[in-house]
């Protein structure tokens, strides 16, 4: 039984948005710790603006995300539907990295918080969109 539940959760292809959340979770996990160590080794070793640095670690999380995503979260597209699919999958993390800028820049400019904790605010709100909107928009029977 609990072997059961466990190749759902982990293994076995799935529609089922439960299991789809918990795997996106993981994933949306790993993307971030790309996203969030490398905003930091940019902006702190090179010396990048932070903004600059949160758009290039946010596009390198994007690749993580979308990889994995296609073949363990929502598997389900063909090899030759992979370029438009990225296509969509990429539009909708522009729309994430826009918030997440602009997130990152209001909260740090506006409230002199640190770059990293405005971050880890706005990592949460570009999650959820990501999530929903790519659920929705791009992997579901009845896309737009």
């Amino acid at each position: 039984m609990l072997s059961n539940f466990f190749n759902k959760l982990l293994i076995a292809p799935t529609n089922n948005i439960f299991y789809q959340f918990v795997r996106y979770t993981f994933v949306g996990g790993l993307a971030f710790i790309v996203d969030f160590g490398l905003l930091y080794v940019l902006t702190e070793y090179l010396n990048l603006y932070y903004v600059v640095s949160a758009t290039l670690s946010f596009i390198a999380g994007l690749l993580v995300n979308y990889f994995i995503s296609i073949t363990w979260v929502f598997a389900k597209a063909g090899a030759s539907k992979h370029i438009v699919e990225f296509i969509y999958f990429a539009s909708i993390g522009i729309i994430g990295l826009l918030l997440n800028a602009l997130i990152l820049w209001f909260i740090t400019e506006s409230f002199d918080i640190y770059y990293m904790y405005s971050k880890l605010i706005a990592a949460v709100i570009v999650y959820l969109w990501n999530f929903l909107a790519r659920k929705y928009f791009l992997f579901s029977k009845n896309r737009i």
